[in-house]
């Protein structure tokens, strides 16, 4: 056994190794969440690649739910790119205790768990290999007490790699949202993070679309500085559902830049968040 064991490539179509686990069908890899944790419901927010604003549709997620009497949580699983923690303005470092690592409060009542809150400096590099990210993303789940919590929402670094991998393979996700721009790469970026879903079994809440449109000072006209949007034939090729088109707001990325996201009122966001909370729900 323990030499299969050695063997597993936790790839059953490509593993030679005889085990028990081969034998009995797909492994459960989910980990076990902190015995002191409640958590109802866990969402993913991907994206198939970097600066579309996952981790600002992941913060007014949190925040808006939370504005609806919901407990809500961040689970930063963006590794080496955290920036979670500065949207909320969050400076102190994450404590523990005997239950296990506890995370910090926003001042709206938030929790957060990021690496940045375990390091020194917020601007101390995380040099770290797909194996050791993974790994932290578990011990966020296993060893972080995460108190009654209504509504998790993971920020997932982009792409297809170890660490969404880890994130599909194991946390219990109700679902994912899916973040994108509107670029002419949108369809082939988003039916990456489609297929993957898939692969896994992991239920497609819906899309969101960021930098949409911004809307001019002065005529207060919409205008949509990268074209015409592609978002409605991306959504109808793969069958998903669109949860909002959010605009470009210099205001927005102020207040994300200086700790101030729970500030944001954005009546698109608040769009999403009813569209998500039906998705979930049915």
């Amino acid at each position: 056994m323990s030499e299969a064991i050695e063997e597993c490539t936790h790839d059953c179509s490509s593993c030679g190794a005889n085990c028990s686990s081969r034998e009995g069908g797909p492994v459960d890899m989910t980990e076990k969440l902190n015995q002191y944790s409640s958590v109802k419901k866990v969402i993913g927010v991907v994206s198939g690649k970097g600066g579309v604003g996952k981790s600002l549709v992941t913060s007014l997620l949190a925040v808006m739910f939370n504005r609806n009497g919901y407990q809500t949580a961040i689970l930063d699983a963006d590794i080496t790119g955290p920036s979670i923690p500065k949207s909320f303005g969050i400076k102190e470092r994450a404590m523990g205790s005997e239950k296990g690592i506890l995370p910090v409060i926003t001042a709206s009542g938030i929790k957060i768990m990021s690496v940045n809150l375990l390091l020194e400096h917020e601007t101390d590099p995380v040099i770290f290999r797909g194996p050791v990210l993974a790994g932290t993303v578990k011990q966020f789940w296993t060893d972080v007490v995460w108190e009654d919590v209504d509504y998790m929402f993971v920020d997932m670094p982009p792409g297809t790699g170890d660490v969404p991998l880890t994130v599909f393979q194991s946390l219990p996700l109700d679902g994912i949202v899916i973040v994108t721009s509107p670029q002419e790469l949108v369809s082939m970026i988003v039916g990456k993070a489609v297929k993957m879903a898939q692969m896994m079994d992991i239920p497609i809440l819906g899309i969101v679309e960021n930098m949409s449109w911004f809307e001019c000072p002065d005529c207060h006209k919409k205008h949509y500085p990268f074209g015409e949007s592609k978002l409605d034939e991306v959504a109808k090729e793969y069958g998903l559902d669109i949860l909002a088109r959010l605009p470009i707001a210099p205001e927005n990325a102020r207040a994300c830049d200086t700790g101030k996201v729970e500030s944001i009122i954005s009546p698109d966001a608040e769009a999403a968040v009813k569209a998500l909370h039906q998705k979930i729900k049915a």
